[in-house]
């Protein structure tokens, strides 16, 4: 059985579109009419935000559960390439904001201008944020979604940009032009430190990290009526969301129509404690067993015990 989840994430993508473009609009208005490196900088951020939303939703097209000829383990993995365009994106946009600041630091440009109705705005930008980040994480943690949940992280960096930004400006509010570069460097490390995060979430998916503790699937298994032996148990995917299980078993009966019972049993067992997952199990003679559990385990036989 796979999930497919990709309508409750077009939905929300939309949604997040139209408000992401909007505060993108705010913040490039704002930054033309103060003439704020750092608000110039939130807004490029925002900018990827946008951009992030419209990739999300190519890629959560093509991200379909369900197997066929030229991918017959699904295509979910697009929505993890999908979060990992996001972290590229967060990426530009640091070195954007890097280039800005180091360039005003050298250059003499004109000062800042402040007003109570650029706060009075930026504080309806961030309670959009706030609301953006809240709803996509709840709804990403609710199906599953990689890039619901990658999007959610950037638009929490979103948020902190947000917030140094109204301080920069307050500083600048009080005579201190310099605050507004100064921020515009700790801004940069808060956008790093959200793209790295969706790096750290995806890339074990991508590259067929263990998704179920071995040791976990042999106790569930080995309980299983008529099952002698379990090894060589490997896992990949995405727990809750789709899961792949091989393992090779050894059970109680010379008879196919026995061995492939116990089989299914076995198979539904992993359905109840890991759904969805798709499991392949090779079945052995019952002069054969292993004590290896998985791969890479030096067994209590070759240890000489």
């Amino acid at each position: 059985m796979t999930l497919d989840n990709r309508q409750d994430v077009r939905n929300v993508l939309v949604t997040v579109l139209f408000l992401n473009v909007t505060v993108m609009l705010i913040k490039a208005g704002l930054g033309w009419w103060t003439g704020s490196l750092s608000l110039f900088a939130d807004a490029l951020h925002s900018i990827t935000d946008s951009a992030n939303n419209v990739l999300g939703l190519t890629m959560n097209r093509l991200a379909s559960p369900e197997p066929d000829r030229e991918h017959p383990y699904g295509h979910q993995k697009f929505d993890a390439i999908g979060a990992l365009g996001i972290a590229a994106f967060l990426g530009i946009a640091c070195f954007e904001i890097l280039e800005g600041a180091v360039g005003h630091l050298f250059n003499h440009e004109s000062p800042v201008e402040m007003s109570p109705q650029v706060l009075e705005l930026l504080l309806v930008v961030l309670g959009i944020n706030i609301v953006v980040a809240v709803y996509e994480r709840r709804v990403g943690e609710r199906v599953g979604s990689s890039i619901l949940l990658s999007d959610a992280q950037h638009t929490m960096s979103d948020i902190w940009v947000t917030a140094m930004v109204m301080l920069g400006l307050v500083g600048v509010g009080f005579g201190y032009q310099w605050v507004d570069v100064v921020l515009a460097f700790p801004v940069c490390v808060l956008v790093f430190a959200s793209g790295w995060s969706v790096l750290q979430h995806n890339l074990p998916w991508l590259v067929d990290e263990m998704a179920i503790a071995p040791e976990a699937i042999h106790d569930a298994v080995i309980n299983v009526p008529g099952v002698l032996n379990c090894h060589d148990i490997a896992s990949r995917g995405l727990l809750g969301r789709q899961s792949f299980i091989e393992m090779h078993l050894v059970v109680d009966s010379d008879s196919v129509e026995v061995a492939h019972n116990i089989t299914e049993e076995v198979e539904s067992i992993l359905e109840q404690k890991y759904a969805p997952v798709r499991a392949t199990i090779h079945i052995e003679p019952q002069s054969y067993s292993s004590e290896q559990i998985s791969f890479g385990e030096v067994s209590a036989t070759e240890q000489g015990i």
